[in-house]
């Protein structure tokens, strides 16, 4: 119940005496449920895992001390209920995860008042306990796997898409459950592109190829970016891995707790503008990744609070020159009180098959 005790030192913090949870992940994180509908209510005394007959016996299994509700009218119907019963005045709600119309609904419903909050779930999940790290260094073990295997499968005529679909077999024959997000291979011009999707494409002799893939192990994600060549490529390319690597490991070596988001993104985004190219870095140096592949913290320019110890960030500079193509290098780093490790053993020179 550690997790659970530190939501109520929050909630007190916000002045609210209790809490609906109803993100799937928080309440996975919660609750340890894996079901597709459940909700949390922590009170002051209690903490209620409710939802619908469906869910009876997995419930009673994976919600240990909680108290289960099936509820027969609604989730929110049961929530009112449970109000009424414990004579609670104030209830806090995930801002981010409830609609408008379903926020006017349970404010009419409610008999207690509501009180908005902001990622509050989130920010407790940003530092990671010794297990879950334990669990993202597996996923990332498998991911480094599936690079050294996808090393073999990539040669001249295969597309991208088939070295998507290779890499997703590969990943789920070692454990995954599913991919982390739509595989990027981007080769060629395309891997100008930050977001570069696999597509149709045929991989060609003299392409620069950006592969950014990871899994679900577990509950928990990787994220790995490695850009490699086939063949001899453009030597502008050749200078661009050269500085996106020394961005990169200029952040990992700088990485700690105490930093910013904000500065840890300005070590990477410095660099590469003062080697010309800020204008083609235009998304952000990392973000953190647990049970979503992109959660807190996030590490950019808007983010002014201190990283701490055992959060999990990804670092992942590139730089994208339109009509010509692009390199991003990304690991997962763990932040620790006088520096930072990597999940990731995946080599970082630039590989030439």
């Amino acid at each position: 119940m550690q997790r659970i005790n530190r939501v109520r030192e929050q909630l007190s913090a916000q002045g609210a005496q209790s809490i609906l949870v109803t993100n799937l992940k928080n309440v996975y994180y919660l609750a340890s449920f894996t079901g597709s509908a459940g909700a949390v209510l922590v009170t002051p005394q209690n903490q209620y895992f409710i939802t619908d007959f469906r869910y009876n016996t997995q419930a009673h299994e994976q919600a240990k001390g909680f108290t289960v509700r099936i509820h027969k009218n609604g989730v929110y119907q049961e929530v009112a209920a449970i109000l009424e019963e414990e004579q609670l005045s104030t209830i806090a709600i995930e801002a981010e995860d409830m609609n408008v119309s379903t926020y006017l609904a349970v404010k009419e419903l409610f008999p207690a008042e509501i009180v908005e909050t902001s990622l509050l779930i989130e920010k407790i999940r940003a530092i990671k306990e010794p297990e879950e790290i334990a669990i993202i260094k597996e996923a990332c073990e498998i991911t480094d796997q599936a690079f050294e295997h996808i090393l073999t499968f990539i040669k001249p005529g295969v597309t991208e898409i088939e070295v998507a679909n290779e890499l997703e077999r590969f990943l789920k024959s070692k454990g995954a459950s599913e991919m982390s997000f739509d595989t990027i291979v981007a080769s060629g011009v395309r891997s100008s592109m930050p977001h570069g999707v696999a597509s149709d494409k045929v991989i060609e002799d003299g392409d620069m190829i950006t592969l950014d893939f990871g899994c679900y192990y577990k509950g928990y994600s990787s994220d790995m970016t490695r850009t490699i060549a086939l063949g001899s490529v453009h030597p502008k390319l050749e200078e661009i891995y050269a500085i996106v690597l020394e961005a990169h490991e200029r952040v990992n070596r700088a990485a700690k707790a105490g930093i910013t988001g904000k500065e840890m993104d300005a070590i990477a985004r410095d660099y590469i503008t003062e080697k010309g190219y800020g204008a083609e870095f235009g998304h952000s140096t990392g973000h953190g990744l647990g049970l979503d592949v992109h959660e807190q913290p996030g590490v950019n320019f808007r983010n002014n609070e201190p990283l701490e110890v055992n959060m999990v960030v990804t670092n992942e500079p590139g730089i994208y020159i339109e009509g010509l193509g692009g390199v991003r290098i990304e690991d997962d780093l763990v932040i620790q009180a006088d520096g930072a490790y990597s999940l990731n053993r995946s080599p970082k020179h630039l590989i030439v098959l």
